[in-house]
């Protein structure tokens, strides 16, 4: 893990706040745009906004595709987890859940993420990681107490709560596997792709993957599309939010910031959703934080400063 550089804290800062406004628009867009269907629509359009910076890479004669079959199961896997699963789950929870509630259940992140690495990839975690997580775990059950603990005995999860857990146990392990690729996916045999077509890989296989689950949305009879909404306009302003900035920006900065700090003391920056999400919900959606909810974001910024602390050197 990098020492924590200005730089390397706005790149993992960057994408909390772009995908905090990405959970407020999905609450908006609750009965405009059927959750998954809204889902394939961000990613299509993500994927025409990187066509003209790819095509020089992924045009005729550059052997695009005998590079994608080569591994194609390891994109696979990173389109279904990053694209295609995490964020048709968020909009899902988004339908029964607050985009506060949502994003502070997220906040759990640190601890699936700590687990995934000592499990999977043999990574060890520190005591100061430890102590982190469980800043940030102790703020999520402040929230889901509501600032009671006595609470928690007669607390009953809802579907968003259950939908939104499984996409970020996804997130934890498509975080480690942007941060350990296979050998094919290292140099010098990783393909000479920039960012931009990197991310495209994954949209093509996670399009496909939304695909497959906004055909069964259809067919179970999900609601048409309210294009009138906003006035006309407020659908495609929305799309067009979550395809560039919190897409297109935010997996950049989320690449780059996995890449130089790791995917440990990057799930401890993820936590910072919430607070982003609860400032934003005030301003357009009228939900105004509560003072439980106050204490939470302390404890949550408490464990990333915990976490992010150097290990001594003896």
């Amino acid at each position: 893990m990098s020492a924590l550089t200005p730089r390397l804290a706005l790149l993992m800062t960057l994408p909390p706040l772009l995908w905090a406004g990405n959970a407020v628009v999905g609450r908006l867009l609750v009965g405009v745009v059927p959750p998954l269907t809204l889902n394939l629509m961000r990613w299509v359009l993500t994927g025409l906004i990187l066509l003209p910076l790819v095509w020089s890479q992924i045009g005729p004669g550059r052997g695009f595709a005998a590079d994608v079959r080569e591994r194609w199961r390891y994109l696979l896997l990173l389109g279904l987890l990053g694209v295609g699963l995490f964020n048709s789950l968020q909009y899902l929870a988004l339908v029964t859940s607050s985009a506060l509630n949502v994003t502070l259940v997220a906040s759990s992140m640190p601890v699936w993420m700590l687990a995934v690495g000592r499990l999977f990839y043999g990574e060890r975690p520190r005591p100061a990681q430890y102590a982190g997580a469980a800043l940030g775990l102790l703020g999520v059950l402040t929230v889901i107490a509501r600032g009671d603990w006595r609470t928690l005995a007669q607390v009953q999860l809802v579907a968003g709560d259950l939908f939104i857990l499984a996409a970020i146990i996804g997130w934890a392990f498509y975080s480690w596997l942007l941060a350990r690729p296979p050998a094919s996916m290292r140099a010098p045999q990783r393909p000479q792709w920039d960012w931009a077509a990197f991310l495209f890989v994954q949209v093509l296989f996670g399009s496909f993957a939304a695909a497959v689950f906004t055909t069964g949305e259809q067919l179970a009879g999900a609601a048409p599309i309210r294009w009138d909404a906003g006035g006309g306009w407020g659908v495609w302003v929305a799309l067009a939010y979550i395809s560039l900035g919190a897409s297109v920006v935010a997996y950049r900065c989320w690449g780059l910031g996995v890449a130089q700090g790791g995917p440990a003391l990057a799930a401890f920056f993820n936590n910072l959703t919430p607070l982003f999400a609860a400032l934003i919900s005030a301003l357009v959606l009228g939900e105004t934080p509560q003072g439980y909810h106050a204490v939470a974001f302390l404890l949550i910024v408490a464990g990333i400063v915990v976490s992010s602390r150097a290990p001594r050197r003896g």
